[in-house]
């Protein structure tokens, strides 16, 4: 299931973006952001917020929020984490999936994703599956930290006709 991130949650997503972030080898974050940051960033930053619960259990989570302000703002852009414990299951697609058709229901007609590792295989096959194009291609932007400099990926996919 998956529904908006009430406050209480938090205290469940701070393991799975803690996880992620301090691997350092997927986003763009300070591999030390503290829990507080984190915190801001992920729940009160983003326009709203949502996490996939199964059996009472947070396994992925993901934000939703206008990309630009002014003449951009019909772009939102996400991101989404999934517990390493349940990654494979096909979570992130699924929240892809749901948060494209709550951009629309927000007025939104496109969704970027930024900053895309292009080492992120995983990520970078399932955004294209979902339609999503590489726009853009920032060479040597994402300092990986077993794979030095690789390029980041700018996505970008039309979501109304």
């Amino acid at each position: 299931m998956i529904r908006d991130a009430l406050p209480g949650d938090w205290p469940a997503i701070w393991p799975i973006f803690e996880e992620i972030v301090r691997a350092g080898d997927t986003y763009a974050y300070p591999a030390d952001t503290d829990k507080h940051t984190a915190e801001a960033l992920w729940m009160t930053k983003p326009d709203r917020t949502f996490v996939f619960e199964s059996d009472g259990n947070i396994l992925g989570t993901y934000y939703l929020k206008t990309n630009q302000e002014g003449p951009g703002k019909h772009v939102c852009n996400c991101g989404y984490m999934v517990s390493s414990a349940a990654r494979g299951m096909g979570i992130a697609r699924q929240m892809c999936e749901h948060s494209q058709g709550i951009s629309v229901a927000m007025g939104f007609n496109a969704m970027q994703f930024n900053f895309v590792a292009s080492s992120n295989d995983v990520a970078v096959a399932l955004w294209k599956k979902l339609g999503f194009d590489v726009v853009g291609t920032l060479p040597r932007a994402f300092n990986h930290p077993t794979l030095g400099l690789v390029d980041a990926f700018v996505m970008y996919k039309w979501l109304t006709d």
